[in-house]
């Protein structure tokens, strides 16, 4: 069996404010809380830890890709995170129709500018109510 790379184990970002980002990612997302360290915490994403540590002294944030959290109805979540005050850049739209099923999307950012998005793999021909 040849080596092959196939599971995250972890995911890393950089914020300006570890508090802020601590609340938002505990408290708006509903992330499971592990530890914290210092200026930095970690979460867990079923299996997949996210570490998020404060910039250094430069200020300089490397922005990272996004983090695409996968859910099961995706007005229902975001109903939920706008109830909490997020921001969407656009409403849930149409990604990609697949053989067997549809992708729909819905994009955020957390405090800190990094964007995020909810994902939902959909019945095909799927069209969500209107939020």
């Amino acid at each position: 069996m040849a080596f092959a790379l196939n599971r995250l184990g972890q995911i890393a970002l950089q914020v300006a404010d570890i508090d802020r980002a601590e609340a938002f990612y505990r408290d708006v997302l509903g992330l499971r809380f592990l530890f914290r360290f210092g200026t930095v915490i970690f979460f867990d994403c079923q299996g997949v830890r996210l570490m998020i540590e404060q910039i250094n002294e430069d200020g300089h944030v490397n922005r990272a890709s996004p983090l695409y959290f996968t859910v099961a109805d995706i007005t229902l979540a975001v109903r939920e995170l706008m109830a909490r005050e997020v921001t969407f850049l656009d409403p849930p739209h149409l990604i990609a129709r697949m053989d067997d099923h549809d992708l729909w999307m819905a994009f955020f950012a957390d405090p800190d500018g990094h964007i995020l998005a909810l994902m939902q793999e959909a019945p095909k021909d799927y069209v969500p109510p209107p939020i």
